[in-house]
Order: structure tokens, then C-alpha cells, then sequence
């Protein structure tokens, strides 16, 4: 696993990532490629029990739940910008269990336009590679992530979690959910 760390980078280094100001002209002319994941916790029998979901300050600067998500680096594989991910926003010690083979249950299409999809961003029109990923270690949020909270399936799918999300991300946890047979 230790291949899959990246070093925090660093803006100047010709890393793959953008100046703020690079970074908003790109999103006004280009789809972004992003990574999002579901982390859960499995019982035995790879049941999922338990679903973690982040609480942090939106772009607007109000408070909303989400989910681990992040763009993708210029050179950097799925996998590891999914690893990178999950272990900016749970902490090196969540022990991420990535798939063997990296297929989303989804892909999202976020659009900067409401009612252009169920899915909204109004900085960009991004393209979302979803997955459900079983973490078995410690979960302490960390960057902009305030908290995790671990819920029931169900009640992480209810609407009243769904509406403390932005963007359309309650449609996506539950189509996580379903695609792993977790929702019933």
C-alpha cells in the first residue's frame, strides 16, 4: 500500500496541480475528473453496517454533509487519487480496503447549471467516478472535514440525511448503497 502514498504536494512542483487562478480558468473551459467515496463498515459476512459520512464548511460556507471526494491529479492513477482521498479526509489510520479491480457503482456528471442533472456544482461541470469502499481502521477526519458520523444504511439514505447534502451527493450515497445491496 505504501506505493499508493502521495506526498502532499506542493503547487510549485509541476505535481499536477493548478494555481487557484489556473484552476478557475480550467473549470470554466474543461470537465474536472473527481473520485468520490462511500466509506463503510462491513460485518463478517461483508454486510455493510455502518456508512460514514463528513460534515465540513461548503463552498458557500455553510455546513453539509458529504461524502470523501476530490479531483484527480494530472498523471495520477484512479486508485491512488481514491487512496490519497480517503486518506485526507479519514486520516492514515482508516485502513481504506480498495477494490482489486477499480470500477465505480457510478459515474456522477456534475453540471454548473440546476436541472441540468440531479447531480450540481456550480463552480464546474465535473465528471465523478463513484465507489463504495470499506475502511477497518480509525476514522479521524482531518483538512476541511469537521466530522464523520457512522449511521445505519437506512438512515443514511433517509431524506433527512439527503437534504443536508449539496449537489445531489444524498442521490448518489443511496445509489452506493444500492449497488452493494445494502438498502432493502
Amino acid at each position: 500500500m505504501s506505493s499508493l502514498r502521495t506526498p502532499d504536494p506542493d503547487p510549485d512542483s509541476g505535481s499536477g496541480w493548478l494555481s487557484d487562478e489556473e484552476l478557475a480558468s480550467v473549470r470554466r473551459h474543461l470537465p474536472i475528473s473527481y473520485v468520490e467515496a462511500v466509506p463503510v463498515r462491513l460485518d463478517g459476512l461483508g454486510v455493510v453496517t455502518e456508512v460514514g459520512i463528513l460534515l465540513r464548511v461548503s463552498s458557500s460556507g455553510s455546513i453539509a454533509r458529504t461524502l470523501v471526494s476530490g479531483r484527480v491529479m494530472y498523471g495520477e492513477s484512479i486508485r491512488t487519487a481514491l487512496f490519497r482521498h480517503l486518506e485526507k479526509d479519514l486520516g492514515p489510520m482508516a485502513f481504506p480496503q480498495l477494490p482489486a479491480s477499480p470500477n465505480p457503482f457510478t459515474v456522477a456528471e456534475y453540471f454548473p447549471l440546476p436541472g441540468a442533472s440531479v447531480y450540481t456544482d456550480e463552480r464546474q461541470h465535473a465528471i465523478s467516478l463513484a465507489y463504495v469502499v470499506p475502511v477497518t481502521g480509525t476514522c479521524e477526519p482531518r483538512q476541511d472535514a469537521l466530522e464523520l458520523t457512522w449511521m445505519s444504511p437506512m438512515e443514511a439514505a433517509s431524506d433527512a440525511v439527503a437534504d443536508e447534502m449539496e449537489g445531489g451527493r444524498g442521490t448518489l450515497l443511496r445509489a452506493g448503497l444500492a449497488s452493494v445491496g445494502a438498502l432493502h
